[in-house]
């Protein structure tokens, strides 16, 4: 039976596997932090690509939607009904930014802040357990393992995990590595009645923020996951079995580089795209054009009027004007929804889809051609 143990860890981690893993992690994280710089306006990608995680993260738990559904849900479009799986992609996507917000401002993940986003992806406040009988069990609904029962040991361990997240003093170790243990002790901890696994997903992100690592929380791993959901759950059981700390660390570590790779990829995509558009709408709207209106189109796959009038400060009249003329020249398509009309970028969305839906060759193949052709 695996007794969680209190962080740090008595053992050594830094091994020359890991090392040298590590090595190849930092790098293409810190190529990632850079590229995301070159997009302007950081709302573009926090908002299309905490959709994508949304999406991806709630698939690893069997929560099913459609890109198109999701993004019909994140654009508030009032007649349209959304599936209760959708509408628990687009609760994770908001506990990712109210997440995002929190850290940016406190400077710190608490564990108030950590409920806080737990209590936005599950829209309840029921907290840390409080009551015995929760146990863990695979496909052929066995149990393989057991989480603290008790209230009072759920609030220590997490206390500690609090403490080693945020006091670097407690152990001199590299960030990525203690982004392994630490996801490996909330999901061992299981705090939650439910979204444990979503939520550690996000602490993911938040840490790799709060260590400076990247600006925006725009790694996430859940496509990694979803690609090797059998490794995944096996290693981290083999860490309570046998202790078998180093194959999970680089798993998680070959995670964070094969994903910073990808997104690398994405990033530059889209701003080749916006580049396209923007020398497209300069020439279709003269003087007319704004970099706002770009930015509009980018921050959510689908826009609409109002959304258009908040932000550039414009009529209704002539936010419909520049939506329709943009539709007319097939940067966007229109789309009727019950008495509303809905624009959607299709260029980024098939973008976003073809990221999503291609393992590494594929996906990056696709994603290349699709920047040379613009």
């Amino acid at each position: 039976m695996y007794k969680i143990p209190m962080l740090p860890l008595p053992i050594e981690l830094e091994t020359v596997k890991v090392l040298r893993q590590l090595n190849s992690a930092n790098k293409r994280l810190a190529e990632l932090k850079g590229v995301a710089l070159t997009i302007p306006n950081e709302s573009i990608l926090i908002n299309t690509l905490s959709l994508q995680e949304a999406k991806e993260s709630s698939a690893v738990e069997n929560i099913i939607t459609t890109h198109d559904d999701m993004y019909k849900a994140d654009a508030e479009l009032r007649s349209f009904a959304a599936s209760a799986s959708t509408k628990e992609v687009i609760s994770y996507a908001s506990a990712l930014k109210q997440g995002f917000s929190l850290i940016r401002h406190n400077k710190v993940l608490t564990l108030n802040n950590i409920k806080c986003i737990q209590e936005v992806l599950e829209k309840n406040k029921a907290g840390f357990r409080k009551v015995p009988g929760t146990s863990l069990q695979n496909s052929q609904k066995q149990v393989v393992y057991t989480p603290p029962q008790q209230y009072d040991d759920i609030q220590e361990y997490m206390g500690n995990l609090e403490k080693y997240i945020n006091d670097d003093t407690l152990e001199d170790i590299d960030p990525l590595i203690k982004m392994a243990i630490i996801h490996h002790q909330f999901e061992s901890i299981h705090p939650f009645y439910d979204g444990n696994g979503r939520t550690g997903r996000i602490i993911n992100s938040l840490y790799l923020v709060l260590k400076g690592l990247l600006d925006l929380p725009i790694l996430y791993l859940s496509r990694y996951i979803i690609k090797n959901k059998g490794a995944y759950y096996r290693l981290i059981q083999s860490v309570r079995d046998y202790g078998n700390w180093e194959d999970w660390i680089l798993f998680m570590l070959k995670g964070i580089e094969e994903t910073a790779s990808e997104t690398i990829v994405l990033v530059k995509a889209i701003k080749v795209l916006m580049q396209d558009y923007k020398m497209q709408m300069r020439a279709l709207l003269g003087r007319q054009y704004s970099h706002e209106l770009l930015n509009n189109l980018f921050s959510h796959p689908y826009t609409k009027i109002e959304f258009v009038m908040q932000e550039l400060q414009v009529s209704r009249v002539t936010a419909s004007k520049y939506l329709n003329s943009l539709a007319e020249h097939k940067l966007l398509d229109k789309v009727k929804v019950g008495h509303s009309n809905f624009y959607l970028n299709p260029q980024l969305t098939q973008l976003l889809i073809n990221h999503s839906e291609y393992d590494n060759t594929d996906s990056f193949e696709r994603i290349d051609s699709i920047s040379r052709v613009i």
